[in-house]
């Protein structure tokens, strides 16, 4: 078993449990009566890449990212800085992320929200809803194509964007057709760990023309990011690299503002 088995595994029995602690029609009528959530991809602006900033402590491959991790905090400075999303971690076990994160940063930033999570089922889908997220993730990795399709009704249903993660052309051929929001080409094969951006360029004019598109991992350098502005890219989705340094701003600033024009 690798280590993207080992984690899918352990998610289904993780949200089993779950399930029995917390039904769903819980979380149906918790998202019911939240108060509407800024949209995503209706706010990226036409010719302009968008970040998605994350927060996330650690990972299987990075280690720990950052020794001290202030959620909300963090966020806040996302926004300052012309962040257009942010993307928290879901996963506690891997990642060192969770519901008491997600909370945090809703209540302090205004941005849209992308519930990061390696989702398996249904109830996540009502879950990152009742908790204020606007995208979801659905991994084409580790769901067959009946339930990515079922997971996608339900994200309607849920009124949730969502961001189909894909990372090679057969997963995107698989997808096509869906009717997803957005697509998120990861650079990262999530099953060698191996990341080269290069998939971006090699996968995005197969991705269904209605479909924005969001280049995920690897992007550390402000000329890349202007590449993949220039190539059509809709947003990038960054954590480690503005997570290492001190100032965060900063970070941001050095790697977006050449392609936003402030440098």
């Amino acid at each position: 078993m690798n280590l993207l088995d080992e984690i899918v595994a352990h998610k289904r029995l993780e949200v089993e449990e779950r399930k029995r602690g917390l039904p769903r029609e819980v979380l149906e009528e918790r998202a019911r009566r939240r108060p509407p959530v800024p949209a995503f991809r209706a706010g990226l602006r036409p010719g302009r890449i968008g970040l998605i900033a994350e927060v996330k402590r650690r990972s299987p491959s990075a280690g720990l990212i950052r020794k001290v991790l202030d959620p909300a905090a963090t966020a806040r400075s996302y926004e300052r800085a012309g962040a257009a999303a942010v993307s928290v971690l879901m996963d506690g076990r891997y990642f060192g992320g969770g519901e008491d994160d997600f909370v945090s940063v809703r209540s302090a930033v205004g941005l849209p929200l992308l519930y990061k999570e390696f989702v398996v089922d249904g109830w996540q889908v009502w879950h990152a809803a009742s908790l204020g997220a606007t995208v979801i993730l659905l991994i084409a990795a580790v769901l067959d194509e009946k339930t990515l399709a079922a997971l996608l009704e339900e994200c309607r249903r849920a009124g949730l964007e969502s961001l189909v993660e894909v990372h090679n052309a057969q997963e995107l051929e698989a997808v096509s057709g869906m009717g997803m929001d957005l697509v998120g080409i990861n650079n990262r094969d999530l099953r060698t760990f191996r990341v080269d951006v290069g998939t971006t360029f090699s996968l995005l004019n197969k991705v269904p023309a209605e479909c924005a598109v969001v280049s995920e991992s690897g992007i550390k350098d402000a000329e890349t990011v202007v590449r993949l502005q220039e190539a059509g890219v809709a947003a990038v989705l960054v954590g480690e690299h503005l997570l290492k340094g001190d100032d965060i701003g900063e970070a941001v600033e050095k790697l977006m503002g050449t392609a936003w024009g402030r440098s």
